[in-house]
Parts: C-alpha cells; sequence; structure tokens
C-alpha cells in the first residue's frame, strides 16, 4: 500500500514537471510574440514620424532643392507657419524657452550639432546661424526649430561647411 502510494506521488510529480514545462515554453513563445510585435509597432511608429517629417519639409519647401535655390538667390532661408484653424495667436513668448528647446532637438538629431548652430529667438522669429553639411540639413534645422511652440518665422543664415 505504501508503494503504491509512493508511485502515485512520483508519478503525479513526474506529471506536474512535465505541464510546468509545456507552460514554460508557451511563455516563453508568449514572450517572443509579445517581443516581436512591439518591434513591429516601433518600426510602424519610426515610419510614421519618418513620413510626417517629409510631408513637413515639402509642403514648408525644405527639400534640398528649396534650400539650394534660396541660397543661390539671397543667400538666406526664410520660412513662416500659418497658424492653424483653432490655434493660439500671440500670448507670451518666451524666448529662452525656444532657444533651449530648438537646441535641444538639435541635440537629439545626430545629423545637427547644436554647437555648430547659434539659435536665436525674438518673439516667435527664430534666427539660426553657423555651418551643416548640406542642404538637407537646412531643411531639417528649419523644420525642428519651425515646429516648435511658439515659433512663426525661422530665418536661416546656415551655410554648407566645405
Amino acid at each position: 500500500m505504501k508503494k503504491i502510494i509512493i508511485i502515485t506521488a512520483l508519478l503525479g510529480l513526474i506529471g506536474a514537471g512535465c505541464s510546468k514545462k509545456d507552460d514554460s515554453t508557451t511563455m516563453v513563445q508568449k514572450t517572443e510574440n509579445a517581443v516581436s510585435t512591439a518591434a513591429d509597432k516601433t518600426k510602424d511608429a519610426a515610419v510614421d514620424v519618418k513620413n510626417a517629417v517629409s510631408d513637413k519639409l515639402t509642403e514648408w519647401k525644405l527639400t534640398p532643392t528649396d534650400i539650394k535655390a534660396d541660397l543661390e538667390k539671397s543667400g538666406r532661408v526664410v520660412r513662416d507657419k500659418t497658424v492653424a484653424v483653432g490655434e493660439k495667436v500671440g500670448g507670451v513668448v518666451d524666448n529662452a524657452r525656444i532657444v533651449t528647446v530648438i537646441n535641444a532637438k538639435y541635440v537629439a538629431n545626430s545629423d545637427l550639432s547644436a554647437l555648430k548652430i547659434n539659435v536665436d529667438a525674438d518673439n516667435g522669429v527664430v534666427t539660426l546661424n553657423g555651418t551643416v553639411k548640406s542642404a538637407a540639413f537646412i531643411g531639417t534645422a528649419i523644420e525642428l526649430a519651425l515646429d516648435t511652440d511658439g515659433v512663426h518665422q525661422v530665418v536661416s543664415l546656415l551655410k554648407v561647411e566645405m
């Protein structure tokens, strides 16, 4: 009788161990699926951001061709941001906040150097001075500045470094 109880207990433990093994395999598969889904969502979000930036560059005429044409004509690039319906016009403009936010955007962008671009702000008008590696990066610098709360115009005196 004791032998039967011991054998039954051992079989129960073996069975429990097998079911836990199946559960762990299922957990591994669930984790792999979750990681794969998260990676796919991250890639999709990155594509959405890239498309949004590309749309703004085109809308604001900040493509490399547009930039080169402006530089050849006047040596500078000036863009105004139109105010959308429902957006606040005027209000208190904090020049120091605008400069800080734009510099932070330049630091976060690996193609731009916050050390090579000087940012000045005066009542929503931002002036950019310095150098970048290409005309495309002038467009990026203007887009990032123009897409900052409180900014309604960007004057770029940026030059392409030789």
